[in-house]
C-alpha cells in the first residue's frame, strides 16, 4: 500500500499505528493526519529513533496493513 492510500485512510491506519507505538497520543496522531514526514518526526521525538530507523519501522507497518 502506498502512502497516498494510507493518508486517505488515516483513521483506519491510525489504529495500526497506535498498536505499534502506543506511547503516541491520539492528539499527536490527529496532528500527523496521515503525513509520513510528521509521523517520522513524532517517532523520533517520542522514541528517540534515528530517521532511517523510523522510516524502516513505518515501512514494515505499511506492508503488513
Amino acid at each position: 500500500m502506498n502512502w497516498d492510500q494510507i493518508e486517505g485512510n488515516w483513521k483506519q491506519f491510525k489504529g495500526k499505528v497506535k498498536e505499534k507505538w502506543g506511547d503516541l497520543t491520539d492528539d499527536e496522531l490527529d496532528q500527523v493526519a496521515g503525513k509520513r514526514d510528521q509521523l517520522i518526526g513524532k517517532l523520533q521525538a517520542r522514541y528517540g529513533y534515528a530517521r532511517d530507523q523510523a522510516e524502516k519501522e513505518i515501512d514494515e507497518v505499511t506492508r503488513s496493513w
